[in-house]
């Protein structure tokens, strides 16, 4: 069976669970090298496992996205080993306080930034040669309709605060690296999905009533195709399309 991503190399933050997870499986399934990065040992070798029972390989990071001085030598340690990276999914994320405002506590707010918004910068500073050495650098990052909605609801300041940061770092990029380079950037709302994100947010919901993280993945494997051009808009899971973002009226 032809195996489309076949001699690519994928990064995938949160790799341990979640969309992470089950993203990092199918791009292995789909014959792509992964480096799996997350801060559970265990869990990182649980999936290892699994990719190996897929017939495929993976490279292990135990590493917390807090630590950026790691993620500057993770560009270093990639570029000495295969010189490029063809796939970035910065999928990991932490909700943080459901609070109102002026209750959450700033470790908090800079916990929550530092996960969501400053990891990522960090990845693109210290991974962009690698992506636009590739062929087809493709990027995605793990937004959420929290961050863009025109109904913003109360109490989940940090976190949609730092989804809509993250919706503006990843159009930035997608706009330095349209025009001249191979590299594609794209935002995914997955929408509500059976995770423990979703669960320590809703406590009171039914986790049955919710698709899953391996329903979104094949749609995100599709962003990381080369023949994908799109970029610096967003493939919203719930409605299964492809939006722009809309000029402010």
């Amino acid at each position: 069976m032809t195996k489309p991503l076949t001699g690519r190399i994928a990064l995938v933050t949160g790799a341990s669970r979640g969309v992470g997870r089950a993203v990092a499986i199918d791009l292995a399934r789909a014959g792509a090298h992964v480096i799996a990065l997350a801060r559970t040992q265990g869990a990182l070798e649980d999936l290892d496992d699994e990719i190996r029972g897929a017939g495929s390989e993976a490279t292990l990071v135990p590493c917390d996205l807090k630590d950026f001085d790691a993620l500057d030598r993770l560009g270093h340690a990639i570029h000495g080993r295969w010189g490029k990276l063809d796939i970035l999914i910065g999928n990991a994320g932490l909700l943080g306080p459901v609070s109102p405002l002026a209750h959450v506590e700033p470790k908090q707010w800079d916990d929550v930034f530092a996960v969501n918004v400053t990891a990522n910068y960090r990845l693109i500073r210290s991974l962009d040669p690698l992506l636009r050495t590739s062929d087809a650098g493709r990027v995605i990052f793990i937004t959420s309709g929290a961050g863009h909605r025109a109904d913003f609801k109360p109490y989940w300041g940090p976190y949609a605060t730092s989804k809509a940061a993250l919706d503006a770092l990843a159009r930035t990029y997608a706009a330095e690296t349209e025009n001249v380079s191979p590299v594609r950037v794209m935002l995914v709302n997955p929408g509500p999905l059976r995770t423990a994100m979703r669960a320590k947010a809703m406590p009171g919901e039914d986790p049955m009533t919710l698709r899953t993280p391996e329903d979104l993945s094949p749609k995100i494997l599709a962003l990381c195709n080369p023949s994908w051009t799109k970029t610096g808009v967003l493939y919203d899971f719930p409605q299964d399309r492809v939006l722009s973002f809309h000029r402010p009226e």
